[in-house]
């Protein structure tokens, strides 16, 4: 395919897009008034989505719902589509009666298939691609595409291991086609000055990409502040929580309410050390960055409540819902969730400290004092 037909391609998707879009506004304005003359009903029910990847659920919704598998083979997509769409915020999830992994309602796979372009259009905003697939999507070779990629152009969503234990890096397709409209410009001649500055020095901005994209599509699915606080801190090692995190029953309680894998962790040791390794921060902007974020989230959970102590009752207040949006499945924008780093865009440099509040306070707190390394 070339970089005309992926134009092409994406403009297509847009129009379908812009008239789902429609679809479902109008089908929450019908869902809004009928819920008025069923709220009364509906007042005993309690029912709570999955918060993040795996997060605090709650008793099931009075819906019909089935299982993973089998909601994947209704939608007619393999089951690591079916992961990736639910942590996309595709695909709404609930608890299971009693826990156990989470399950689908009936009404959301009537909702998915009722889409235009069903079952081809759900598995297009899905298709991931590797380095090789991908450069051929966009007619360029390989080496210019692992350059865009290392320079933060394009992002990965998930990756896997080879057998050599290496990390393959896996993109979506739609994204891809969304880039070669939006930069045309760098598919074609020389590469930018600033741009091959930043490779030239061994940026690989990949890591950090995914872990963004990782913690915003988190944080965009749950209010709870503590929850909230456990997605910043999952980015920082031990030393440097603790540096923020001065109290050993706060850095416990975040253990306990951080998020999970909606379907559990990558299921090889090798894959398990892997995605440990990749969700730290390891360069002093980032780390900068989420120690800042860190501390704000901290600030907020500790208003809302405390974090238990020994001898507590155990009257721990249970986390809200997931936030307005998430019931219909479509994905929130990450920019909705947190501000992009200002270093982030291709061929920029320099701190991020000039984006951070500069109080003696904050940074006090944040145990920086102009440290150059995490």
């Amino acid at each position: 395919m070339t970089v005309k037909e992926v134009l092409r391609a994406h403009a297509g998707h847009q129009a379908v897009h812009a008239g789902t879009r429609g679809a479902r506004a109008g089908t929450r304005g019908a869902r809004a008034e009928c819920g008025n003359v069923r709220a009364d009903a509906r007042a005993e029910d309690v029912s709570t989505r999955v918060e993040g990847d795996g997060g605090p659920t709650s008793s099931a919704a009075p819906a019909a719902t089935v299982a993973a598998g089998r909601a994947a083979q209704e939608l007619g997509i393999r089951r690591a589509e079916f992961e990736l769409a639910v942590h996309l915020g595709l695909i709404a999830v609930v608890g299971a009666p009693g826990g156990g992994r989470p399950r689908v309602h009936e009404e959301e796979i009537a909702r998915l298939r009722e889409q235009p372009g069903f079952p081809d259009g759900l598995a297009e905003r899905v298709r991931t691609v590797g380095t090789a697939e991908g450069a051929a999507l966009l007619d360029i070779a390989p080496a210019r595409f692992t350059r865009l990629a290392r320079a933060g152009c394009v992002s990965p969503v998930t990756f896997y291991l080879n057998r050599y234990r290496a990390v393959v890096w896996l993109y979506l397709a739609d994204e891809l086609a969304a880039f070669a409209s939006r930069e045309p410009e760098l598919l074609t001649g020389r590469t930018p000055l600033g741009m091959r500055t930043m490779l030239e020095s061994g940026a690989d901005w990949r890591p950090r990409n995914w872990r963004s994209q990782r913690i915003d599509r988190l944080l965009n699915r749950t209010r709870d502040p503590w929850v909230r606080t456990a997605v910043q801190a999952s980015a920082l090692d031990p030393v440097q929580l603790a540096e923020v995190v001065d109290d050993p029953y706060e850095r416990a309680y975040l253990v306990r309410v951080r998020p999970e894998p909606v379907f559990g962790r990558p299921g090889s040791m090798a894959a398990r050390e892997a995605m440990g390794e990749l969700m730290l921060a390891d360069d002093p902007d980032e780390i900068l960055w989420r120690r800042v974020n860190l501390t704000l989230e901290l600030d907020g959970a500790r208003e809302d409540r405390p974090a238990p102590r020994p001898g507590d009752d155990g009257g721990i207040r249970t986390p809200p819902t997931a936030g307005a949006g998430s019931r219909t499945g479509t994905a929130v924008p990450a920019s909705a969730a947190e501000p992009a780093p200002p270093s982030l865009h291709p061929g920029t440099s320099g701190s991020l400290a000039a984006g951070v509040p500069t109080g003696k306070g904050l940074l006090a707190r944040l145990g920086w004092r102009g440290r150059g390394a995490g």
